[in-house]
């Protein structure tokens, strides 16, 4: 198995997501121990934001690559100002490409290339911004991730997400404890 864990949190060893994609990949590589990791850090070497010569550069390319050859992808996504980080964006500038994740066909509507593909997301939210929220309207992180991923044919992207991290710190160890549980029971597939 192949595993690309890519983590875009500015909150270094504060920070919730990276502490959950850290415990998914370590589940993942207790059940398949030979699973080969590449890892990514968007902030501590970030893309420039996209423009066209931008798509055959060697970095561009490469990130292309790894997500192409990765199995299972996972995604460190804390949710900034109601979306993803920049970071995360321009990544997923990089992976969203015509012709190698995406097609169109002879009508015009776009086939997804990677439903192959297995992603976890890890998801962190100060406030709830869940299904049965008020704030759901305004949750464009875990919105935006499944609809971007299932462009490209990744349609049961799975999410172990830990909200309500900035209401207090029982409330943020309990989301933390909940989040953790269900990365614990993250399997290889």
């Amino acid at each position: 198995m192949k595993i690309l864990h890519i983590d875009s949190s500015i909150s270094g060893d504060a920070s919730a997501s990276r502490d959950l994609t850290a415990a998914i990949v370590s589940q993942l590589k207790d059940a398949v121990p030979d699973a080969e990791v590449t890892y990514r850090d968007l902030v501590a070497e970030p893309f420039a934001h996209l423009t066209l010569p931008a798509f055959g550069e060697e970095d561009s390319l490469e990130a292309l690559a790894q997500f192409k050859n990765a199995d299972t992808v996972v995604i460190g996504a804390p949710m900034y100002n109601f979306t993803i980080p920049s970071q995360l964006k321009t990544w997923i500038d990089r992976i969203l490409v015509a012709g190698e994740t995406f097609r169109y066909t002879e009508t015009g509507a776009a086939e997804g290339l990677m439903g192959s593909k297995r992603v976890i997301v890890a998801i962190a939210r100060g406030g709830l911004y869940g299904e049965d929220s008020a704030q759901r309207s305004v949750e464009h992180a875990e919105r935006y991730l499944t609809s971007a991923l299932g462009f490209i044919g990744i349609d049961n992207p799975e999410f172990v997400i830990a909200e309500g991290l900035k209401i207090s710190e029982e409330a943020a160890a309990e989301a933390m404890t909940a989040a953790h549980e269900k990365a614990r029971k993250v399997t290889a597939a």
